[in-house]
């Protein structure tokens, strides 16, 4: 099951981004950003007890405005809305209850998504609760007083705010369908696939209870199989706020990729890849999907023997975090080689769920380290005693050694490069752990 989603939002200047630096920066919790998405985090991956969710920052919300960047923030936090599970509204004791925090309470209201009020700035809990009751007046339920700035009440409210996780659905559970997400930047053709894929396979397109406007789940059968194919369509609306562009994409694209198997990251021929490619593969990487990376467009373009071969150097150069990824050139035009995409998922989701034996691994590092002796440092050699597989999606695998400090990165990357030569797992990253063991407990 995906990890819940939690979006702040709220006016500007009540606080969100402050909030959001001490849930995402602090020791209460355990993030991990991916590399590369924005000078401006837009989310985090965020732990408190035993749940983990995954936390939207979203524009100050101005119901009224006519201005453009505002008319856009209210427009992404609506996004941010959509998507969440949970919702954090953040108001401001020293401003007290404004109209605008009525308007933004009534646009909540409608979501009929769970909303925790929180009341920003109660710096003494005794001099300032008298105002927060006041919040009661928006009627979406007890407000929770915090000060973001001085990390008060944090607790209190991650509690309220798991308190509205579901507790694990038997359906969502039991639902094997592949999901395919399906990524990329605005006009590269990612809802032409869906369509060419629906016209050709003759499919019945629902919306899955759950989506949102801009993430549609739609069905497809492929020689007796369903797949769930997530596509987040670029925005129809044109804008020349650029970082508040990338704002929807990116969110869009989390939210997509988290409930996914595979990643479909999708790149106009024409275009070529980008570093904008780059970040939103980032979001997939990091996230330990499988990776298809599908070259669209691929009709348009004037091609020699060589073509495809400066096509792949140059992915490989630009998305050189994972160079498992798989590569396929398609047209969602022509139809060109888009129904080798199904066997393609098969393909990778049997990687990411792929199993490999104690024994066999042992066997593996064993013939790798007689191969290439371990590092060692000032005398002292790094020794691996074993080696075991403990997790699926992505393929985790965990190493122990005398002392993981002498476990330089470069020797990880050789025994995954060994574990792919025997095994393969194409189209999947490998996590690797290091736990260090003593000699004496040999």
């Amino acid at each position: 099951m995906s990890k819940p989603v939690v979006a702040i939002v709220g006016r500007p200047n009540v606080g969100k981004s402050t909030l959001f630096n001490a849930l995402a920066g602090g020791r209460i919790a355990i993030v991990k950003d991916t590399p590369g998405v924005t000078r401006d985090r837009i989310y985090a991956d965020v732990s408190w007890l035993d749940k983990e969710f995954t936390l939207i920052d979203t524009g100050g919300i101005e119901p009224d405005s006519k201005d453009v960047i505002l008319s856009q923030m209210r427009e992404q936090a609506q996004i941010a809305i959509d998507t969440a599970d949970v919702i954090v509204f953040i108001t401001d004791v020293r401003q007290g209850l404004v109209d605008a925090d009525s308007k933004v309470a009534d646009m909540l209201r409608r979501s009929c998504k769970p909303v925790v009020l929180t009341v920003n700035k109660v710096d003494s809990f005794e001099k300032f609760m008298p105002d927060v009751y006041e919040f009661y007046n928006l009627g979406i339920g007890d407000p929770v007083p915090i000060s973001a700035s001085s990390r008060l009440g944090i607790g209190e409210l991650l509690d309220a705010v798991i308190a509205h996780f579901p507790e694990g659905s038997a359906g969502e559970a039991e639902d094997e369908r592949p999901r395919v997400a399906i990524v990329g930047k605005p006009n590269v053709g990612k809802s032409s696939i869906i369509n060419k894929l629906v016209g050709e396979e003759r499919v019945i397109v629902s919306d899955i209870a759950g989506t949102t406007r801009d993430a549609i789940d739609t069905s497809v059968m492929h020689d007796g199989r369903e797949y769930v194919f997530i596509d987040t369509a670029g925005l129809r609306r044109k804008s020349k706020v650029k970082e508040e562009l990338e704002r929807y994409s990116i969110i869009r694209t989390v939210t997509a990729v988290e409930r996914a198997d595979v990643v479909l990251m999708v790149i106009d021929a024409a275009e070529g890849v980008t570093e904008q490619d780059a970040k939103i593969a980032g979001i997939a990487h990091d996230r330990g999907k499988g990776v298809i990376i599908v070259v669209n467009k691929w009709d348009a373009i004037e091609k020699d023997d060589r073509t495809m071969r400066g096509y792949e150097s140059d992915i490989r150069q630009i998305l050189s975090f994972m160079p498992y990824a798989e590569i396929m050139y398609v047209s969602a035009k022509t139809g060109q080689r888009l129904v080798k995409l199904f066997d393609m998922v098969d393909m990778v989701i049997a990687n990411q769920t792929m199993r490999v034996a104690t024994g066999v691994l042992n066997e593996i590092m064993t013939e790798a380290v007689a191969m290439q002796q371990p590092p060692s440092d000032k005398g002292r050699r790094l020794k691996l005693y074993y080696i075991t597989q403990v997790a699926v999606k992505p393929p985790t695998f965990v190493i122990f050694v005398n002392d993981k400090r002498l476990m330089h990165f470069s020797y990880t990357r050789y025994l995954e490069n060994k574990i792919r030569e025997a095994f393969g797992f194409r189209g999947t990253s490998l996590k690797f752990f290091i736990r260090e063991r003593k000699e004496k407990d040999q």
